[in-house]
């Protein structure tokens, strides 16, 4: 399983590397469209499509969905920050659904509105992309924040391993632990301040007002990062499955590996715009 998974990880890390610094945008909202296409493909199965032609219907209607979201925001992009507000609304619904697991389940039980959910996790996700994609210092903003869903991930890993008695939402995912919580907070803490300290004296200079907006997007990032993980997880286990495919050996599915991005991802776009932070070009 281990040697699985550094042969997966080896193959996809430069070829995220690739999409995310040479990809001019059309090309990138490809490469994005594909990921969360094959994302859709598994979140089928999560929904309760079992039949395979009906997994890549549901795909093949993702990406049509994200073509059309394309064409309507190149014509009004003003609307994007209500497609991101949209994506963030909808995880601050997970998060009464998560609370109430295994409670509230028959307001999600249908196919269709699981089918439903799985176009708010990936839709926001793709609109979120294509914001950072197109802002000044882009390959940094994706990056940075790459590195609070996995600095989040791994605070949390090595905290939960050490002090994880208390559990964060045993009905959903019984591995977190509220030390884990903290643990990837403290971690996404110093990963701001290294921020901070980076764009003030390599990029621009920045005030209290600067730093404290970095601050606030980085943490509403991260908590929400754990939410996407949790949302997936009570999902799986709703339909009772471990993983949502096994498209990437020893990883699991595509899914698997996005879950934290498709939910930090446009909420980290949304907070840039209502806080009006961004990098100079």
């Amino acid at each position: 399983m281990t040697k699985q998974r550094v042969l997966t990880a080896l193959v996809l890390a430069p070829v995220m590397i690739f999409g995310i610094f040479f990809l001019e945008l059309k090309p990138f909202a490809v490469f994005i469209g594909i990921i969360a296409s094959l994302g859709a493909w598994e979140w089928a199965n999560i929904a309760g499509y079992k039949k395979n032609w009906s997994r890549v219907l549901y795909a093949v209607f993702v990406f049509v969905c994200l073509y059309i979201s394309a064409r309507f925001l190149r014509v009004w992009p003003e609307y994007k920050i209500w497609f991101l507000a949209a994506g963030t609304l909808w995880w601050v619904v997970a998060f009464a659904l998560v609370k109430r697991y295994p409670g509230g389940t028959d307001l999600w039980n249908a196919r269709v509105i699981r089918a439903f959910l799985g176009l708010c996790v990936l839709i926001p996700m793709w609109v979120g992309f294509m914001h950072l994609k197109e802002e000044p210092h882009s390959s940094l903003l994706i990056i940075y924040v790459m590195l609070v869903v996995w600095g989040a991930d791994t605070g949390a890993y090595f905290a939960g391993r050490k002090w994880g008695n208390t559990k964060l939402a045993p009905n959903v995912s019984p591995g977190k632990s509220w030390a884990g919580f903290w643990g990837g907070l403290a971690t996404t803490l110093v990963l701001a301040a290294f921020a901070c300290w980076y764009v003030d004296s390599q990029l621009q200079a920045l005030n209290t007002a600067q730093a404290l907006k970095i601050f606030a997007i980085t943490v509403v990032t991260m908590v929400i990062s754990v939410l996407g993980d949790l949302v997936e997880s009570m999902m799986k286990r709703h339909r009772g499955i471990k993983d949502s495919s096994s498209l990437l050996p020893g990883h699991g599915g595509v899914m698997d590996r996005i879950d934290s991005m498709a939910a930090a991802v446009p909420v980290f776009a949304f907070m840039m715009m209502v806080l009006q932070w961004g990098l100079v070009a």
